[in-house]
Formats: C-alpha cells, sequence, structure tokens
C-alpha cells in the first residue's frame, strides 16, 4: 500500500528538519573549531552527520512505500553562541523540538492508520530519548564546570568528546533496489 499524501507531506516536512539539524550541528561544529575547542568540534561533527542519516532513512522510505521526496528550503543556523554551555544548550532544546515533531509524525501515522509508518518511526522515538538524553548531560557537566570556573575541567571535556566517532547507519535498501 502506498503512502498517503498526508503522510508524505509530514514525512517530507521531518527531512527537511533533519537537514537543517545536521546543518545546524555542522554550524556548531565551525564555531567550536574557531573558540580552539577541537573535541566539542568533532562531538558536533559527528552529530552532523548523524542528522543527515536520519534525513536519509527517511527519504527511502518515502520512495520504498511509493511516495516522493521534494526537497525544500533549509534555512541558515545560528553561527555564533556565548559559550560552550549556550551553545549545548541550543542543542538540547532543539533536540527537545525535533522530538516534538518526532511525537507529531507519530500521531499522524495513527490517525491514518499507516502502521507501517508508526513501526518506522519508533526508531526515530528511541533515537530522541538518546538525543536528549546525551545533550542534557553534557549541559549538566558544562554547567559544573562553569560554576567551578575551571578551564582545565572545560579542557578535559573537550578531550573527551573528541573521541567521539561516526558510525553510519545501517544501510537499508536504496531507491530502485530490491
Amino acid at each position: 500500500m502506498a503512502i498517503n499524501q498526508r503522510m508524505e507531506q509530514a514525512l517530507n516536512d521531518q527531512i527537511k528538519w533533519e537537514l537543517y539539524s545536521s546543518y545546524l550541528y555542522l554550524s556548531m561544529s565551525s564555531w567550536y573549531e574557531s573558540e580552539g575547542l577541537k573535541g566539542f568540534a568533532q562531538w558536533e561533527y559527528v552529530q552532523a552527520q548523524e542528522e543527515r542519516d536520519h534525513a536519509i532513512k527517511i527519504y527511502r522510505y518515502v520512495i520504498s512505500r511509493g511516495g516522493r521526496v521534494v526537497l525544500q528550503p533549509i534555512d541558515a543556523p545560528q553561527s555564533e553562541w556565548a559559550s560552550p554551555l549556550a551553545a549545548f544548550r541550543h542543542s538540547l532544546e532543539h533536540e527537545q523540538n525535533v522530538t516534538k515533531m518526532i511525537y507529531n509524525l507519530v500521531d499522524i501515522a495513527t490517525e491514518e492508520k499507516d502502521h507501517a509508518t508508526s513501526n518506522m518511526l519508533q526508531w526515530f522515538v528511541d533515537e530522541q530519548v538518546e538525543e536528549e538524553d546525551d545533550a542534557g548531560q553534557i549541559v549538566d557537566q558544562l554547567e559544573k564546570i562553569e560554576k567551578t570556573d575551571n578551564l582545565s575541567l572545560l579542557y578535559t571535556l573537550d578531550k573527551e568528546l573528541g573521541t567521539r566517532v561516526y558510525v553510519p547507519l545501517q544501510p537499508t535498501t536504496a531507491p530502485g533496489q530490491q
């Protein structure tokens, strides 16, 4: 059964927001680089790659259901932050908004009785729990560091964040393949 138009449009909108997320985290990575925080930059760079993977996962799903992906314009993301804490608070807030978008997609799938899409979206529901938890933990660490005013703790966290490695999603069938 082909995906219905309402669900297709909502998933196309989500592709845009996943790509915007990638763009935002790439912007953060660049900002961290300019601040000499290469570990933070690495963490955000990996985050940008993961968000792109999320967009592609939805893209492939829409096509596999007989739908059409129509890419939309992406606004320029913010490029400056007052501090690493301000940037990670922005990340956490952004992820909380993405979670609301994913929940909205689940609601639409439920209303449309689109069980296949609802099932696919459960991966994103679980992913958002992880995304919010990761950003929230770093916000907590940065708040503690800010209270101590100890820059060596910031550089220790920077080193730790720099160990993050990109792990691509398991490939799904590409459009046009069986």
